[in-house]
């Protein structure tokens, strides 16, 4: 049942925009998702702060003042919430990630895809990725996003907070995992939302696999 559920909302999503693009430009579509980015800033009381004041607080957002970090080249919007535990991912390491995620498409404002439900409960989204002189390469392995999206490609969005994060594996009282909160719009997004030209939210969490 949740399956037809997750089914029917990315369906829906997708033939509302694709009846809506009949009539647009490429330039109009990119006017409504960056629309749509700029409302959702607002209605969620969210402060915009720059790389260079990224990077003046240590890489570190502040949750308790709703930052968000804007990083210009790609128009990703990153909050993190928990660094977690472990180490950063080294340049030319590879390692395993386990995600969870809820996915929020902000054109048709709702929940499209999540993983965090009881018929996933032992089965988080699994990639692997590649630190390669501060590149990150990743691939789906297995999950809800390889099955619904039909690619193994991991969106650029979700890579995008790797260098400021930790991966690791909670071992003792007080270790948490990574957990993040992003703005990606269509360009640094999956498949269909680069085809459908819209922005997704997305809460995340990292941990590194066994």
């Amino acid at each position: 049942m949740k399956k037809i559920f997750l089914f029917l909302g990315v369906t829906l999503g997708v033939l509302l925009m694709s009846s809506c693009h009949d009539h647009e430009t490429y330039a109009d579509q990119k006017k409504r998702e960056r629309t749509a980015i700029n409302k959702f800033i607002a209605d969620s009381a969210i402060k915009v702060i720059s790389e260079s004041t990224f990077h003046l607080q240590n890489n570190t957002t502040d949750v308790s003042k709703n930052e968000f970090v804007l990083f210009e080249s790609t128009g990703i919007y990153l909050q993190i919430v928990r660094k977690g535990c472990g180490d950063v991912l080294k340049n030319g390491e590879n390692t395993t990630v386990l995600a969870r995620f809820d996915e929020y498409n902000l054109l048709t404002d709702s929940l499209q895809l999540t993983n965090n439900v009881l018929i996933y409960a032992g089965d988080p989204d699994k990639f692997n990725v590649r630190n390669t002189s501060g590149t990150y390469k990743a691939s789906f392995i297995s999950g809800v996003m390889m099955t619904w999206y039909k690619s193994s490609t991991v969106p650029s969005g979700w890579l995008a907070p790797l260098p400021y994060i930790n991966l690791g594996r909670p071992s003792k009282e007080g270790d948490e995992i990574a957990k993040v909160r992003l703005i990606v719009p269509h360009s640094q997004g999956h498949q269909s939302a680069t085809s459908g030209v819209y922005p997704c939210y997305y809460v995340l969490t990292y941990e590194k696999g066994k």
